[in-house]
């Protein structure tokens, strides 16, 4: 069967994707990377260098761009201004990469995304020829705004960037999903397998996590973990789950013609 993932027209056989932030080195990194089996890696431009530090140590020299679509994102970025130029800079040091990440926060303590600002910046960045995937609150309203304006695919958050909550509002989610024509991928709040799964069973076209596997005890193993979930709540969906019966219970075996009967 298949069921590719397609976003601004190229197909990926993965569902996952996964950050490159808060590993213990860069060696970490590609071996939980390799686990997850993730073919779009995101980096934070302001935190990471992919060659805009000449003699440090390079992002891409362990994560090749022939191997991996490399995502760039704006994390750290609070306004539309700050988030349009970084994105400009990885583009010329991608040579002319399109597909990003924008994510423009309301605040530092929560990294809840300010969404006036994001939308400034995502109808900027869609002008300019970007194939922008945007971190999103999780309002339908704001969310079909956003799809409406261009973006290739849109992100809301289950719970706070890091805080492994998971899943916290899915009846929002499911509204997203079902009025959206784009890719809709759960982005922020994922704490274990459970929850990448989860997101996958509600239509979720992908989840994308990095802390969730960063700081996990084990963070090659739990990458493992984070694949299989995302490829069981996938096909879970796909298969289509029985009807919930509040009210009545329906035997396994059959009720009539029984022995001794």
């Amino acid at each position: 069967m298949n069921d590719s993932l397609v976003i601004a027209g190229k197909s990926y056989g993965s569902r996952l994707l996964v950050g490159t932030g808060k590993y213990k080195d860069f060696d970490e990194t590609r071996a939980a990377i390799d686990a997850s089996g993730a073919e779009i890696v995101t980096v934070a431009i302001r935190r990471t260098n992919i060659g805009q530090n000449p003699g440090e140590p390079n992002l891409l020299d362990v994560l090749p761009p022939e191997r991996f679509t490399i995502l760039p994102n704006t994390a750290g970025c609070y306004t539309a201004d700050d988030a349009v130029r970084t994105l400009r800079l990885a583009r010329e040091l991608l040579d002319g990469h399109a597909l990003v990440k924008l994510e423009v926060l309301g605040d530092p303590k929560t990294l809840f995304p300010n969404m006036p600002e994001t939308l400034k910046a995502a109808e900027i960045l869609v002008k300019d020829g970007f194939d922008v995937m945007v971190y999103c609150a999780d309002d339908p309203i704001q969310a079909k705004m956003l799809e409406d304006m261009g973006c290739a695919a849109v992100m809301p958050l289950a719970s706070l960037i890091g805080s492994g909550m998971g899943i916290l509002n899915p009846w929002n989610l499911r509204l997203i999903i079902d009025q959206a024509k784009v890719p809709v991928l759960v982005d922020a709040g994922v704490g274990t397998a459970s929850d990448a799964a989860i997101a996958m069973e509600l239509g979720c076209d992908g989840v994308l996590m990095n802390t969730a596997i960063a700081h996990a005890k084990n963070p090659v193993l739990m990458a493992s973990a984070m694949k299989k979930a995302v490829e069981c709540g996938r096909e879970a969906f796909l298969a289509g789950r029985m009807p919930r019966k509040f009210y009545s219970a329906d035997p396994s075996s059959p009720t009539s013609d029984l022995i001794g009967s």
